[in-house]
């Protein structure tokens, strides 16, 4: 696999990473600090990553450390695909009542912006590319609690070519 090809396939799994922005309930600030809260700790797992939607998916495992901070979440983490390949990525997000703000730096650095609301233990997230991934600059990242040591980050775009959605990535990442 050409190396611009892992390098957008991470950038997706990286703004799955980022995860963790706009909530779409009317929960108060007291409620999104402890729902930030239950996703602070370090977190292993793995998925897949599709560089381009019209390529083969590739295994990832990855590992992050986030820390909650009242309202603000920030993720610090690698992902590692083809057994060669390591990136770091990074997520910043922020509660503002039940809307999420924040930013994801992929593997070039480039800074994507996030927004969005929760709505129960998900964070349904609109990521705004710092450049054009899939023929546009917008996909939509989910980051979901899955009970008390599980979360899932999976992001979602439209294939150019149908029309139709596609998941990108999804990593399953476990409390270690």
């Amino acid at each position: 696999m050409k190396r611009r090809q892992l390098f957008r396939l991470l950038l997706v799994w990286l703004v799955l990473s980022a995860e963790m922005l706009p909530v779409e309930t009317n929960a108060a600030p007291a409620d999104e600090a402890a729902f930030l809260g239950s996703l602070e700790g370090r977190w292993t797992g793995g998925g897949t990553v599709l560089l381009r939607i019209d390529k083969e998916a590739i295994n990832v495992s990855c590992n992050f450390d986030s820390q909650a901070n009242g309202t603000a979440l920030s993720m610090r983490g690698t992902c590692r695909g083809l057994l060669v390949v390591s990136r770091s990525i990074s997520a910043d997000l922020r509660s503002d009542g039940s809307r999420y703000t924040g930013i994801y730096v992929g593997p070039r650095g480039g800074r994507s912006a996030l927004s969005g609301r929760r709505r129960g233990n998900a964070i349904n997230l609109t990521v705004t590319w710092a450049r054009e991934v899939n023929g546009d600059r917008k996909a939509t990242l989910i980051v979901q609690k899955l009970g008390e040591n599980g979360m899932r980050l999976s992001t979602v775009d439209v294939d150019p070519a149908s029309g139709k959605r596609v998941v990108t990535s999804e990593l399953n990442l476990r409390r270690s």
